[in-house]
């Protein structure tokens, strides 16, 4: 045993905690490596200086106007339903002011970075993008008919979702449960804030936090190294199959409600 700040530490046992954390599913980044997160933010951010250039005045602070987001790629589900299944995607990358952004950017800076040396970057881009389209279609599905949707936050919610995934299957750890503690505390807050403040699209956000559990745990993968594999690609192809499932069943329904 050695003194710790409180108490003691048994060596053995910090350094079973510290293999069992490296023990990821990829490999770890590199210092000086190319970061993912790092390009997702730069793309997030160029996006938006696109908007504030299209956008006017106020569209530094507020974001452009619902015109100016549905000509750049906002979900609206109508149009969808008539084949731009590609606002999917590009919704993604859109967002409604500065304080939307700025959020959002920082949640991804605090969560991709772990989840990113937690998963490894081809993982982690997997998940971000497969779990930001479910948060889409989410929306789509069993949202309104013609509410505009923007924001990363589905994506974002789904790499948070990943981090739980994770750490729930290291939680005899100390470090695991207090992360999954911290998570706790933060869906509640996020719940709250859903209800109180109008706008808020917690349809993605639910989307995007359970799909991310899910591939969390397919991105991992289970048993040998060749069971993995199969795991992750038979996982990621079902959660890609569910998506396309429910846009071709909400597509049939609003065509259906529309006359088209």
């Amino acid at each position: 045993m050695i003194p710790a700040p409180i108490g003691y530490q048994c060596p053995e046992c910090v350094g079973d905690a510290r293999r069992e954390f490296r023990r990821g599913p990829g490999l770890q980044v590199k210092a000086g490596g190319l970061s993912a997160t790092k390009v997702l933010l730069v793309a997030l951010l160029a996006a938006f200086v696109v908007e504030v250039a299209v956008g006017g005045a106020g569209a530094l602070l507020y974001g452009p106007s619902e015109q100016r987001l549905y000509d750049l790629g906002a979900l609206f589900p109508p149009v969808v339903a008539t084949g731009q299944y590609w606002r999917l995607l590009s919704a993604m990358f859109l967002h409604a002011g500065l304080l939307h952004i700025g959020f959002n950017a920082y949640a991804l800076w605090l969560f991709g970075n772990v989840a990113e040396q937690m998963f490894g970057r081809a993982r982690f881009l997997l998940i971000f993008f497969v779990t930001g389209l479910l948060a889409s279609v989410t929306s789509y599905a069993f949202g309104p008919l013609r509410a505009l949707g923007v924001g990363a936050s589905g994506a974002i919610f789904g790499v948070f979702g990943a981090f739980i995934a994770y750490n729930y299957r290291r939680r005899h750890l100390a470090m695991a449960a207090a992360n999954l503690r911290n998570a706790v505390m933060l869906i509640v807050l996020n719940a709250a804030l859903a209800f109180a403040i109008q706008g808020i699209d917690w349809r993605a956000h639910l989307g995007g936090l359970v799909s991310g559990v899910v591939a969390g745990y397919v991105a991992e993968g289970f048993g040998s190294a060749r069971q993995r594999a199969v795991v992750r690609i038979v996982g990621f192809g079902a959660l890609i199959a569910l998506g396309v499932a429910l846009v071709i069943w909400r597509t049939g329904h609003i065509r259906s409600m529309l006359g088209l």
